[in-house]
């Protein structure tokens, strides 16, 4: 009551329209639209970076205290974002052909778990691209085969065939890509089958082996890395082509499946051979993107 009682009585002595003679110093001037009794408004900070008093009437928020500071993101966060992480598996508009593959693949591989282990053998048997199918039908047996994952889709070479088709479609293109899986596909098989038969002629080889059991997915899968190493940067590409070689070498030593060993790596340098090619055709992709 005090206080109000002595801004009334200064406010009746002073003059009509004058100005207002503040208590915080005899050279300051209190503004008509600054209430008594009330701290003076806080200074804000103009648009050009100097200082400039709230407007009267009107109450100022200081920038600092209305918008709190963003926790800034941790690196691990800005890294994942700028990796695109979702863009490692398959979509159907982005690369539809992977897609399809590996729908068609998830198939087979259920039908190759759930369905009777006699039903699944002559299945394999009929699609097994062995020199016997090869002479007698072999456009049907080389498709055939690629339709089957050993192993199922838990197996190694069905999660690379997921990373590295998507990877290489999304730089190439669909068809492209399939033709790279393809040709590996192919050319390892023939090659590998084609050992067989003339060491069969020759007589190294019992006539057992003209219906060698062989069908998969890993010859074009082998290819497909070799081709996608060399689009990758060099951080990346030189160690998965190196441990990826380094795996098929391994295996090759312990001469278990010594055939399809030498066909991973037939495939693996095909993929290889095929990367000039490979490099203008992501070129001449992006370009068009």
């Amino acid at each position: 009551m005090e206080r109000t009682a002595t801004a009334d009585t200064k406010a009746s002595a002073a003059p009509s329209g004058a100005p207002l003679a503040d208590d915080s110093g005899p050279d300051s001037v209190l503004d008509p639209g600054l209430l008594d009794a009330m701290p003076r408004q806080r200074e804000v900070a103009a648009t050009a970076g100097e200082l400039a008093l709230a407007p009267a009437g009107r109450a100022a928020v200081s920038v600092s205290a209305s918008t709190p500071a963003v926790p800034g993101e941790s690196r691990l966060l800005v890294a994942l974002r700028r990796l695109h992480p979702w863009r490692l598996l398959p979509t159907p508009t982005g690369t539809p052909f992977t897609f399809g593959y590996a729908m068609l693949l998830l198939v087979t591989s259920l039908v190759a778990q759930y369905a009777d282990p006699t039903l699944v053998n002559e299945l394999h048997q009929a699609s097994s691209t062995d020199v016997a199918h090869l002479v007698r039908d072999p456009f049907l047996v080389l498709i055939a085969s690629a339709l089957w994952i050993v192993g199922g889709m838990m197996s190694p070479y069905a999660i690379l065939f997921l990373l590295v088709l998507t990877a290489l479609e999304r730089r190439i293109g669909g068809v492209r890509a399939a033709g790279v899986f393809l040709s590996g596909h192919i050319l390892a098989t023939l090659a590998t089958e084609g050992t067989v038969g003339i060491a069969v002629l020759a007589g190294h080889l019992p006539n057992s082996s003209l219906h060698r059991l062989d069908y998969g997915i890993s010859f074009g899968v082998a290819t497909s890395i070799g081709a996608l190493s060399g689009l990758l940067r060099p951080w990346l590409g030189l160690p998965l082509i190196g441990l990826f070689g380094w795996s098929l070498v391994e295996d090759l030593i312990e001469f278990t499946d010594p055939m399809t060993n030498w066909g991973h790596l037939i495939s693996l340098t095909i993929g290889i051979a095929t990367l000039p090619l490979i490099r203008r055709w992501q070129q001449e992709s992006a370009a068009l993107a």
